[in-house]
Protein backbone atom coordinates (compact mmCIF):
# COMPACT_ATOMS: atom_id res chain seq x y z
CA UNK A 1 0.00 0.00 0.00
CA UNK A 2 1.21 3.73 -0.82
CA UNK A 3 -0.14 4.42 2.83
CA UNK A 4 2.56 3.69 5.04
CA UNK A 5 0.83 4.40 8.10
CA UNK A 6 -2.37 2.51 6.69
CA UNK A 7 -0.06 -0.39 5.66
CA UNK A 8 1.41 -1.06 9.71
CA UNK A 9 -2.51 -1.43 10.87
CA UNK A 10 -2.75 -4.57 12.81
CA UNK A 11 -6.12 -4.41 13.61
CA UNK A 12 -8.66 -7.34 12.52
CA UNK A 13 -10.36 -4.05 10.98
CA UNK A 14 -7.63 -2.34 9.20
CA UNK A 15 -9.16 -3.19 5.88
CA UNK A 16 -12.10 -1.66 6.99
CA UNK A 17 -12.64 1.82 6.13
CA UNK A 18 -15.37 4.47 6.83
CA UNK A 19 -16.99 6.32 4.06
CA UNK A 20 -19.22 9.33 5.11
CA UNK A 21 -21.38 10.15 2.14
CA UNK A 22 -24.24 8.96 3.98
CA UNK A 23 -24.04 11.14 7.09
CA UNK A 24 -22.29 14.23 5.92
CA UNK A 25 -25.58 15.81 4.26
CA UNK A 26 -29.10 15.08 5.26
CA UNK A 27 -30.33 13.42 1.43
CA UNK A 28 -28.56 10.45 -0.47
CA UNK A 29 -29.44 7.36 -2.52
CA UNK A 30 -29.17 4.75 0.14
CA UNK A 31 -32.57 2.95 0.92
CA UNK A 32 -33.83 3.42 4.58
CA UNK A 33 -32.92 6.46 5.43
CA UNK A 34 -36.17 7.43 7.22
CA UNK A 35 -35.12 4.67 9.79
CA UNK A 36 -31.60 5.49 9.90
CA UNK A 37 -31.59 9.29 10.44
CA UNK A 38 -34.85 10.11 11.51
CA UNK A 39 -36.39 13.35 10.75
CA UNK A 40 -33.62 15.66 12.73
CA UNK A 41 -30.99 16.42 9.81
CA UNK A 42 -30.12 19.63 11.15
CA UNK A 43 -26.15 20.26 10.67
CA UNK A 44 -25.45 20.10 14.24
CA UNK A 45 -27.36 16.11 14.50
CA UNK A 46 -25.48 15.37 11.52
CA UNK A 47 -22.18 16.30 12.78
CA UNK A 48 -22.85 14.81 16.46
CA UNK A 49 -23.97 11.84 14.77
CA UNK A 50 -20.20 11.58 11.83
CA UNK A 51 -18.48 12.10 15.57
CA UNK A 52 -20.42 9.48 16.87
CA UNK A 53 -19.44 7.03 14.10
CA UNK A 54 -15.71 8.34 14.16
CA UNK A 55 -15.42 7.44 17.93
CA UNK A 56 -17.14 4.35 17.25
CA UNK A 57 -15.04 3.16 14.25
CA UNK A 58 -11.43 4.07 15.84
CA UNK A 59 -12.36 2.49 18.63
CA UNK A 60 -12.67 -0.60 16.80
CA UNK A 61 -9.16 -0.37 14.60
CA UNK A 62 -10.95 1.44 11.62
CA UNK A 63 -8.38 3.85 10.31
CA UNK A 64 -9.00 4.66 6.76
CA UNK A 65 -11.70 7.97 6.65
CA UNK A 66 -13.26 8.65 2.87
CA UNK A 67 -14.80 11.99 2.61
CA UNK A 68 -15.69 14.11 -0.51
CA UNK A 69 -16.45 17.19 -1.49
CA UNK A 70 -19.88 16.20 -2.37
CA UNK A 71 -20.62 14.87 0.59
CA UNK A 72 -22.61 17.81 1.98
CA UNK A 73 -20.42 19.14 5.25
CA UNK A 74 -18.30 15.67 5.42
CA UNK A 75 -14.97 17.70 5.36
CA UNK A 76 -15.96 19.85 7.86
CA UNK A 77 -17.33 17.31 9.98
CA UNK A 78 -14.08 15.20 9.81
CA UNK A 79 -11.93 18.21 10.28
CA UNK A 80 -13.84 19.05 13.44
CA UNK A 81 -13.22 15.48 14.51
CA UNK A 82 -9.75 15.52 14.50
CA UNK A 83 -8.78 18.87 15.14
CA UNK A 84 -10.08 18.02 18.72
CA UNK A 85 -7.66 15.28 18.53
CA UNK A 86 -4.45 16.63 17.80
CA UNK A 87 -2.27 13.57 18.95
CA UNK A 88 -4.11 11.23 16.75
CA UNK A 89 -1.72 10.60 14.16
CA UNK A 90 -2.69 7.07 12.74
CA UNK A 91 -5.57 8.07 11.09
CA UNK A 92 -5.34 8.31 7.11
CA UNK A 93 -7.71 10.59 5.40
CA UNK A 94 -9.11 10.16 1.70
CA UNK A 95 -11.43 12.97 0.13
CA UNK A 96 -12.13 13.75 -4.06
CA UNK A 97 -12.94 16.63 -5.95
CA UNK A 98 -14.92 16.75 -9.42
CA UNK A 99 -18.63 17.17 -8.08
CA UNK A 100 -19.92 20.19 -6.66
CA UNK A 101 -22.81 20.17 -3.47
CA UNK A 102 -25.89 21.97 -4.90
CA UNK A 103 -28.61 20.54 -2.41
CA UNK A 104 -27.54 23.37 -0.08
CA UNK A 105 -28.76 21.07 2.94
CA UNK A 106 -31.80 20.01 0.97
CA UNK A 107 -33.16 16.82 0.64
CA UNK A 108 -35.63 17.42 -2.23
CA UNK A 109 -33.38 19.75 -4.31
CA UNK A 110 -33.61 19.34 -8.29
CA UNK A 111 -29.49 18.86 -8.27
CA UNK A 112 -27.42 17.12 -5.40
CA UNK A 113 -24.45 17.57 -7.07
CA UNK A 114 -22.57 18.84 -10.24
CA UNK A 115 -19.83 17.58 -12.01
CA UNK A 116 -16.84 18.94 -13.25
CA UNK A 117 -13.18 17.15 -13.82
CA UNK A 118 -11.67 20.75 -15.28
CA UNK A 119 -8.46 22.14 -14.05
CA UNK A 120 -10.50 25.02 -12.69
CA UNK A 121 -12.62 23.07 -10.38
CA UNK A 122 -9.43 20.75 -9.12
CA UNK A 123 -7.71 23.98 -8.14
CA UNK A 124 -11.02 25.21 -6.41
CA UNK A 125 -11.79 22.49 -4.59
CA UNK A 126 -8.10 21.82 -3.85
CA UNK A 127 -8.06 24.82 -1.42
CA UNK A 128 -11.62 24.47 -0.41
CA UNK A 129 -9.80 20.76 0.64
CA UNK A 130 -6.66 22.44 2.59
CA UNK A 131 -8.79 24.64 4.16
CA UNK A 132 -10.28 22.24 5.91
CA UNK A 133 -7.93 19.35 6.32
CA UNK A 134 -4.94 20.51 6.19
CA UNK A 135 -2.19 18.34 6.59
CA UNK A 136 -4.64 15.91 7.87
CA UNK A 137 -5.21 14.85 3.88
CA UNK A 138 -3.35 12.21 2.63
CA UNK A 139 -5.19 11.14 -0.20
CA UNK A 140 -7.00 13.07 -2.98
CA UNK A 141 -9.12 11.30 -5.82
CA UNK A 142 -10.81 12.50 -8.78
CA UNK A 143 -14.59 11.29 -8.18
CA UNK A 144 -16.50 9.19 -10.23
CA UNK A 145 -14.25 8.67 -13.59
CA UNK A 146 -16.03 7.74 -16.61
CA UNK A 147 -14.07 6.39 -19.77
CA UNK A 148 -15.16 9.59 -21.41
CA UNK A 149 -13.88 11.96 -18.38
CA UNK A 150 -11.51 14.60 -19.69
CA UNK A 151 -9.68 14.04 -16.67
CA UNK A 152 -7.82 11.10 -18.47
CA UNK A 153 -6.66 13.20 -21.24
CA UNK A 154 -6.51 16.75 -19.85
CA UNK A 155 -2.49 16.92 -19.52
CA UNK A 156 -2.83 20.18 -17.52
CA UNK A 157 -4.56 18.37 -14.91
CA UNK A 158 -1.95 15.84 -14.93
CA UNK A 159 0.97 17.90 -14.44
CA UNK A 160 -0.70 19.69 -11.72
CA UNK A 161 -1.82 16.41 -10.16
CA UNK A 162 1.62 15.11 -10.62
CA UNK A 163 2.79 18.42 -8.99
CA UNK A 164 0.87 17.46 -5.72
CA UNK A 165 1.91 14.22 -5.75
CA UNK A 166 5.47 15.37 -5.70
CA UNK A 167 4.64 17.42 -2.56
CA UNK A 168 3.63 14.39 -0.96
CA UNK A 169 -0.19 13.38 -1.57
CA UNK A 170 -1.24 10.98 -2.76
CA UNK A 171 -3.21 10.64 -6.26
CA UNK A 172 -6.36 8.69 -6.95
CA UNK A 173 -9.28 8.52 -8.68
CA UNK A 174 -12.57 6.67 -8.12
CA UNK A 175 -14.90 5.18 -10.69
CA UNK A 176 -19.12 4.90 -10.77
CA UNK A 177 -21.30 3.48 -14.11
CA UNK A 178 -21.34 0.13 -16.03
CA UNK A 179 -17.80 0.75 -17.93
CA UNK A 180 -15.72 1.11 -14.69
CA UNK A 181 -13.67 -1.53 -16.01
CA UNK A 182 -12.65 0.59 -19.16
CA UNK A 183 -12.08 3.65 -16.96
CA UNK A 184 -9.69 1.66 -14.90
CA UNK A 185 -7.76 0.90 -17.70
CA UNK A 186 -7.28 4.35 -18.94
CA UNK A 187 -6.27 5.42 -16.40
CA UNK A 188 -3.71 3.05 -15.37
CA UNK A 189 -2.15 4.18 -18.89
CA UNK A 190 -1.88 7.66 -17.52
CA UNK A 191 1.53 8.55 -17.09
CA UNK A 192 3.50 11.92 -16.43
CA UNK A 193 7.27 12.10 -17.43
CA UNK A 194 7.29 8.53 -17.75
CA UNK A 195 5.78 7.34 -13.99
CA UNK A 196 2.34 6.14 -13.33
CA UNK A 197 -0.20 9.30 -11.74
CA UNK A 198 -2.32 7.58 -9.93
CA UNK A 199 -1.54 5.32 -6.98
CA UNK A 200 -5.34 4.33 -5.52
CA UNK A 201 -8.03 3.55 -7.71
CA UNK A 202 -11.77 3.43 -5.50
CA UNK A 203 -14.71 1.41 -7.45
CA UNK A 204 -17.81 0.08 -7.01
CA UNK A 205 -17.77 -3.43 -6.07
CA UNK A 206 -20.71 -5.92 -4.52
CA UNK A 207 -22.48 -9.13 -5.01
CA UNK A 208 -24.48 -7.76 -7.36
CA UNK A 209 -21.70 -5.65 -9.04
CA UNK A 210 -18.39 -7.73 -10.13
CA UNK A 211 -17.46 -6.41 -13.22
CA UNK A 212 -14.95 -4.52 -11.81
CA UNK A 213 -13.16 -7.24 -10.32
CA UNK A 214 -10.60 -8.51 -13.01
CA UNK A 215 -9.61 -4.35 -13.63
CA UNK A 216 -9.14 -3.84 -10.22
CA UNK A 217 -6.87 -6.76 -9.56
CA UNK A 218 -4.95 -5.58 -12.78
CA UNK A 219 -4.71 -2.23 -10.34
CA UNK A 220 -3.63 -4.09 -7.85
CA UNK A 221 -0.95 -5.75 -9.58
CA UNK A 222 0.44 -2.53 -11.15
CA UNK A 223 0.92 -0.97 -7.59
CA UNK A 224 -2.03 0.62 -6.92
CA UNK A 225 -4.12 0.15 -3.36
CA UNK A 226 -7.62 -0.24 -3.98
CA UNK A 227 -10.55 0.89 -2.33
CA UNK A 228 -14.06 -0.65 -2.73
CA UNK A 229 -16.76 1.61 -2.23
CA UNK A 230 -21.13 1.02 -1.92
CA UNK A 231 -20.15 -2.68 -0.62
CA UNK A 232 -23.55 -2.70 0.48
CA UNK A 233 -25.18 -1.62 -2.82
CA UNK A 234 -26.88 1.67 -1.52
CA UNK A 235 -28.72 -0.25 1.29
CA UNK A 236 -30.14 -3.01 -1.47
CA UNK A 237 -28.08 -6.04 0.54
CA UNK A 238 -28.99 -4.69 3.94
CA UNK A 239 -31.30 -7.09 5.49
CA UNK A 240 -34.55 -5.47 4.63
CA UNK A 241 -33.72 -6.01 1.19
CA UNK A 242 -30.86 -8.64 0.76
CA UNK A 243 -31.79 -11.44 -1.80
CA UNK A 244 -32.88 -14.97 -0.59
CA UNK A 245 -29.25 -16.12 -1.24
CA UNK A 246 -27.81 -13.60 0.76
CA UNK A 247 -30.09 -13.70 3.77
CA UNK A 248 -29.48 -17.65 3.88
CA UNK A 249 -25.87 -17.53 4.34
CA UNK A 250 -25.75 -15.27 6.53
CA UNK A 251 -28.41 -17.29 8.92
CA UNK A 252 -25.85 -20.19 7.95
CA UNK A 253 -23.06 -17.48 9.74
CA UNK A 254 -24.88 -16.32 12.54
CA UNK A 255 -24.18 -12.75 11.26
CA UNK A 256 -26.10 -9.99 9.47
CA UNK A 257 -26.48 -9.48 5.79
CA UNK A 258 -24.24 -6.95 5.60
CA UNK A 259 -21.51 -8.51 7.03
CA UNK A 260 -21.47 -11.14 4.97
CA UNK A 261 -21.87 -9.05 1.67
CA UNK A 262 -18.67 -7.15 3.30
CA UNK A 263 -16.87 -9.94 3.66
CA UNK A 264 -17.01 -11.24 0.09
CA UNK A 265 -15.08 -8.00 -0.57
CA UNK A 266 -12.73 -8.64 1.77
CA UNK A 267 -12.03 -12.18 0.47
CA UNK A 268 -10.74 -10.93 -2.93
CA UNK A 269 -6.86 -10.35 -2.93
CA UNK A 270 -6.58 -7.36 -4.49
CA UNK A 271 -9.07 -5.34 -1.88
CA UNK A 272 -6.61 -3.06 0.11
CA UNK A 273 -9.78 -1.38 1.95
CA UNK A 274 -13.40 -1.74 1.85
CA UNK A 275 -15.29 0.93 2.71
CA UNK A 276 -18.43 1.04 5.45
CA UNK A 277 -21.06 3.71 4.87
CA UNK A 278 -22.83 3.14 7.92
CA UNK A 279 -25.48 5.52 9.57
CA UNK A 280 -25.83 4.31 12.74
CA UNK A 281 -23.28 2.49 15.28
CA UNK A 282 -25.77 -0.03 14.95
CA UNK A 283 -24.76 -0.51 11.63
CA UNK A 284 -21.27 -0.15 12.03
CA UNK A 285 -21.00 -3.11 14.59
CA UNK A 286 -22.71 -5.07 12.35
CA UNK A 287 -20.61 -4.21 9.43
CA UNK A 288 -17.27 -4.90 11.18
CA UNK A 289 -18.20 -8.18 11.73
CA UNK A 290 -16.94 -9.11 8.44
CA UNK A 291 -13.61 -9.40 9.77
CA UNK A 292 -14.67 -12.02 11.19
CA UNK A 293 -17.07 -13.52 8.82
CA UNK A 294 -15.14 -17.47 7.30
CA UNK A 295 -17.35 -18.25 3.93
CA UNK A 296 -17.02 -21.60 2.71
CA UNK A 297 -16.61 -22.31 -1.30
CA UNK A 298 -20.22 -23.22 -1.44
CA UNK A 299 -21.44 -20.30 0.07
CA UNK A 300 -19.14 -18.43 -2.37
CA UNK A 301 -20.46 -20.05 -5.06
CA UNK A 302 -24.42 -19.39 -4.25
CA UNK A 303 -23.71 -15.94 -3.28
CA UNK A 304 -21.57 -15.42 -6.65
CA UNK A 305 -24.99 -16.22 -8.57
CA UNK A 306 -26.17 -13.04 -7.54
CA UNK A 307 -24.49 -11.08 -9.72
CA UNK A 308 -26.21 -8.68 -12.19
CA UNK A 309 -25.51 -7.34 -15.76
CA UNK A 310 -23.98 -4.15 -14.43
CA UNK A 311 -25.74 -1.52 -17.35
CA UNK A 312 -28.88 -3.13 -15.40
CA UNK A 313 -27.49 -2.83 -11.94
CA UNK A 314 -26.67 1.09 -12.57
CA UNK A 315 -29.95 1.45 -14.59
CA UNK A 316 -31.56 0.48 -11.60
CA UNK A 317 -29.07 2.44 -9.01
CA UNK A 318 -29.86 5.71 -11.07
CA UNK A 319 -33.32 5.31 -10.66
CA UNK A 320 -33.32 5.27 -6.38
CA UNK A 321 -34.20 8.67 -5.09
CA UNK A 322 -33.00 10.88 -2.46
CA UNK A 323 -34.07 10.36 0.25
Amino acid sequence: MPFARLATATTPTCHIGLGLAAVGRPGYINLGRDQDLGANRSVDALRERTHELLDAAYAQGVRYIDVARSYGRSEEFLADWLNARPDLDDVVVGSKWGYTYTAGWSTDAEKHEVKDHSAATYERQRAETDELLGDRLDLYQIHSVTPDSPALTDKELHARLAEAAAGGLTVGFSTSGPAQADAIRAALAVTVDGEPLFRTVQSTYNVLETSAGPALAEAHDAGLTVLVKEGMANGRLAAPHAPDALRAVAEETSLGCDAVALALILREPWAGVVLSGAATLTQLASNLHAAAVDLDEDQVTRLAALAEDPRAYWERRGQLPWH
